[in-house]
């Protein structure tokens, strides 16, 4: 395939060049180096396409990737989100306007991504051979980028006998996903076509997940001789004719069974194809099964999975080593992972809690009960894989005792592992002891919530309110760092998609952790919360949950990990006068420092001290993982983390890294650079960013003064604050 070019013209080029860079305005495009493969390219045939390009420029949650086929294509109007496949960014929805796909992304893609996307279905090939442009452009670009595809004569037009059942297939064993010996054939050339040394044979496999990345030229036999070489390349083997078999008019295929080629799945019937001097050959349809030496195999590829803590519901690491035999995993490829449950699963995944062979993984995320971890840009590929994910990782057992499997999958490719075991409960739903191991099932105490509150802190229209419930009883009884309070806020309230732990507190105390799936708030105590005992739960404003902006009356609903159904809701008003409701007290009040005379700490202010790892936030500390410290002899220096659990901001951050963004403003920093980028600007900063214990440090009043944050002194502390 040739990617179109356009020439300038010489002066035209000459002129841009004696012009300074600032005074030429210019239209950014957001895609380029694009490439199209069709995986099939006979003429008039249906076939899958894959594009690729890299961003340019970053795209917004909302913006549209347009694909345009050559008018000489047919592109149905049916095509939808079920049609197009990527992993690289979530699809908002699809549509189809005449010969263009308009694909709606629904996450934010940074500049210099490299993007790929299949279209599995709905495209038909020109009706004639040529070359075609497929065209590739994004929201706000003014002009399209194109790469060519070669659409060749299909081969069942060449006079080939291409009629299906031209020969048997023969396996080894019939077993799903077992490797097999294979012999095809004998097959009848077309008259007057024989084998020549060094010509080419092709063999299209049903699926490329049944070949490994490589066959020995040992392991196959043409007409009984040795190949003369062996290539594989997607559900293709490409064979050349060795000198033993020229001048024969049949082929004759044998395939042993340590060429590493396995059956497919069971339940469908599949064909195998041949091609040679431009004729097809079919297979008669052969079938695999479930059963018989297959479960030999299963056994062979399970795994072991070991848990740190095998107790019902209880958070636990997870970690195996498991062999995919012919299948490797390669760098920036995803390794899937299938917990037995989605409830396992917490609402968000850090990469750094997961390693495969050591290495950390460069992203990890989720989807149902599956974990898409994918492997580091350095990886070295690999079939046997050891996997952790750590305790940190906050995966918790399934909350009913019993046996369970988890499965892995790499390239399409699965292993189940061996069953592991899962003990009883430990939820005691007695006010007295809420760890009792010995009760498996807990029977919900009698409480009485008639008299339960939930109030928010300002019902002004479109302004960050803060949020208080006071349950009155707990039925079941919550464990610290495993159950949670689960408030589910209606339409129209905007809940942001991270909430700092340090922004809510349970009876006073900080919470664990917060997760937030769409509108539901899962809250994680950090103490044991009895039965029968009131959980009075405080959301500052700082978590930025935004009330709606239209006036009326919303109900917010109430729902706790250990108990079933709902809980109890309560209405708020929005935008008018609500009735008074007492506010939750802790069960432990949090003293407050009494003011400093010489200056006032606003009360949603962050504090830190220098050279110390901790911050403090509505008179709580938290950790850090590495302490402030000053460089250059003036430049106050933090880690990612604190603009992350002290200001709630969205921060993410790798070894290489960081971007911290507040509403629809970024900041991006690079590891060990100088220079840092403010949307699209890029600037300077006083001191580099350095990688400490793991923690990329950030000068503190560069991202304080672009987004908008206040810094002062409080000497009685001697306490950096940081407030909006």
């Amino acid at each position: 395939m040739e990617k179109s070019k356009k020439a300038l013209p010489l002066v035209l080029a000459t002129a841009l060049a004696a012009t300074p860079f600032v005074a030429v305005p210019h239209q950014a495009q957001a895609a380029s180096s694009v490439t199209v493969e069709a995986d099939d390219d006979g003429e008039g045939n249906d076939s899958e396409y894959t594009i690729e390009f890299t961003t340019d420029e970053d795209l917004k949650s909302g913006n549209t990737i347009y694909i345009k086929f050559d008018s000489k294509f047919t592109v149905s109007k049916d095509i939808d989100e079920s049609d197009i496949y990527t992993k690289d960014f979530d699809i908002k929805s699809v549509k189809v306007n005449g010969k263009v796909i308009e694909i709606k992304i629904d996450e934010s893609i940074g500049a210099d991504e490299e993007i790929k996307i299949v279209i599995e279905d709905g495209i038909t090939n020109p009706d004639n051979k040529g070359s075609y442009d497929v065209f590739v452009k994004t929201t706000g670009d003014s002009s399209y980028e194109s790469d060519s595809v070669s659409i060749k004569k299909s081969s069942s037009s060449s006079g080939s006998s291409s009629s299906k059942g031209d020969y048997s297939v023969t396996l080894g064993s019939k077993a799903a996903g077992e490797n097999v010996s294979i012999k095809l054939g004998e097959i009848t050339l077309k008259k007057n076509v024989e084998l020549e040394t060094n010509e080419t044979i092709t063999v299209i496999f049903p699926d490329d997940d049944m070949l490994p990345s490589k066959i020995d030229s040992d392991d196959v036999k043409v007409n009984g001789k040795t190949a003369k070489s062996v290539s594989v390349k997607g559900d293709e083997v490409t064979i050349k004719v060795p000198s033993g078999a020229d001048g024969d008019d049949y082929i004759s295929l044998e395939f042993t069974k340590s060429a590493g080629i396995e059956n497919p799945s069971a339940g469908d019937s599949y064909t195998i194809k041949v091609k040679y001097d431009g004729s097809t050959y079919e297979s008669k349809k052969f079938e695999v099964t479930k059963s018989g030496s297959s479960s030999t195999s299963t056994s062979a590829n399970s795994f072991t999975v070991n848990l740190s803590d095998p107790a019902a519901g209880a958070r636990s690491s997870y970690t195996f080593d498991a062999d995919f035999g012919s299948k490797q995993l390669k760098a920036d490829e995803d390794l899937v992972l299938e917990f037995p449950s989605a409830d396992m699963i917490p609402g968000i995944l850090t990469y750094s809690d997961f390693t495969i062979n050591g290495k950390t993984a460069k992203k990890v995320s989720a989807s149902g009960n599956k974990v898409y971890v994918t492997a580091p840009s350095g990886f070295s590929s690999s079939s046997e894989v050891k996997v952790v994910a750590a305790y940190t990782a906050w995966i918790t057992n399934p909350k009913s005792a019993g046996t369970y499997t988890l499965k892995a999958s790499i390239s399409g490719k699965s292993l189940e592992s061996k069953s592991f075991t899962i003990g009883g409960s430990s939820v005691n739903p007695t006010p007295t002891n809420p760890t009792n191991p010995t009760t498996p099932t807990p029977v919900p105490s009698v409480v009485n919530n008639s008299t339960a509150t939930i109030g928010l802190t300002t019902n002004a229209l479109g302004k960050p309110t803060g949020v208080n419930v006071a349950i009155k009883g707990l039925g079941i009884g919550l464990v610290k760092q495993r159950d949670f309070v689960e408030l589910v806020f209606p339409a129209g309230f905007k809940v942001p998609a991270y909430i700092a732990p340090a922004s809510v507190s349970v009876n006073g105390v900080g919470a664990n952790y917060v997760a937030v799936r769409g509108q539901n708030v899962l809250i994680y105590p950090s103490q044991d919360i009895p039965a029968a005992t009131a959980a009075n739960i405080s959301i500052t404003a700082a978590a930025n949950i935004v009330n709606p902006t239209v006036k009326n009356t919303y109900s917010i609903s109430v729902f706790t990990s250990e108990e079933k159904g709902l809980q109890f809701a309560r209405a708020v008003g929005v935008g008018m006068p609500s009735p008074a409701q007492p506010a939750p007290q802790p069960t432990t009040p949090t003293p407050t420092p009494a003011p400093h005379p010489a200056v006032t700490v606003p009360a949603n202010a962050a504090l830190f001290k220098v050279n110390t790892a901790s911050f403090t936030l509505h008179g709580k500390t938290y950790p850090l993982q590495v302490a402030p410290y000053i460089a250059g002899g003036n430049t106050t220096m933090v880690p990612a983390q604190f603009f992350k659990e002290a200001l709630a901001l969205t921060t993410q951050w790798n070894n290489q890294t960081v971007a911290v963004i507040s509403g629809n403003k970024v900041l991006k920093f690079t590891v060990g650079s100088t220079k840092a980028r403010v949307g699209n600007q890029e600037v300077t900063l006083p001191t580099p960013v350095v990688l400490n214990n793991g923690m990329p440090m950030i000068p503190v009043r560069f991202v304080t003064d672009n987004l908008g944050y206040k810094v002062g002194w409080d000497a009685k502390t001697s306490s950096v604050f940081v407030y909006r």
